[in-house]
């Protein structure tokens, strides 16, 4: 009798413990299933909402562009430069018209030619119409258009001579950043980075690694601004720099431009 009544309370102890077992599985099972169902509730975390293209909200698009020659498209035979051949892609891609209000650009510019104009061209008053701002400029100042950046004996490219303008352009730069920004902070900036347009003459590509330093620091200029974005074009030359170049070996030609157009409407894509 008593063996008879230890086998049943071993056996109802067992029974209890495996619905117990059984009973917790499935309700560990339910809460992975359908967690939250019971309990205390969990709230999602709310989704981040994407930013806005501002240019995606209007009608039409204006721009006003200004800078050196590059704006102004020297050395395109078809006159339409970076800019209107940019324009007509802009106007392709988003299905509106676009404008351009005012081309402000000024042939041999360097930042401290541009600042100096600043007050004399109006320019804050065309940039306060502009939902788009482009802007080249930095060029002149680095390379001097040819001028002392060649050395004399074999006409091999003069780092040295480019490299020491480098920090007084990017300071300048900064100023011209920040005018824009104060004309109109809510258009989108486009600064256009620089190639190297001696490259071929350059061999040790010494001036490259100028041409990224400065590049590097319009970049973070750029930067500091929530609208202003950095275009960069050095590799759209470097491979293939006198297909590209115009016939004075400083400017883009038609097809140069073409492709700095592509870059940035790549970009706003």
């Amino acid at each position: 009798m008593k063996s008879r009544t230890l086998w049943f309370v071993v056996g109802t102890t067992g029974l209890i413990s495996t619905l117990l077992f059984a009973g917790g599985f499935g309700y560990a099972v339910k809460d992975v299933l359908s967690p939250g169902s019971g309990g205390e509730q969990l709230t999602a975390a709310p989704k981040e909402t994407p930013a806005v293209n501002e240019l995606d909200r209007k009608n039409k698009i204006q721009l006003v562009s200004l800078g050196d020659s590059l704006t102004a498209g020297t050395g395109d035979g078809t006159g339409k430069g970076y800019v209107g051949r940019f324009r007509e892609k802009l106007e392709e891609q988003t299905g509106k018209p676009v404008y351009v209000l005012n081309n402000l650009a000024i042939p041999g510019a360097t930042t401290d030619a541009l600042l100096k104009e600043w007050d004399g061209k109006k320019t804050t008053d065309a940039l306060k119409q502009a939902d788009l701002i482009l802007l080249t400029i930095g060029g002149n100042d680095i390379f001097q258009g040819g001028s002392d950046i060649f050395t004399n004996n074999d006409q091999g490219f003069n780092p040295e001579a480019a490299a020491k303008r480098v920090e007084p352009t990017l300071a300048n730069l900064d100023k011209i950043l920040t005018n824009i920004n104060k004309a109109n902070p809510d258009a989108k900036v486009m600064y256009v980075g620089l190639y190297h347009p001696f490259l071929d003459l350059d061999p040790k590509k010494a001036g490259s690694l100028i041409v990224q330093k400065f590049n590097d620091g319009a970049f973070a200029l750029t930067n500091k601004f929530p609208n202003a974005v950095f275009v960069p074009t050095y590799d759209l030359f470097e491979q293939n720099l006198n297909k590209y170049l115009f016939t004075d070996h400083f400017h883009p030609n038609q097809d140069g431009y073409e492709r700095i157009a592509s870059r940035m409407a790549q970009i706003l894509k």
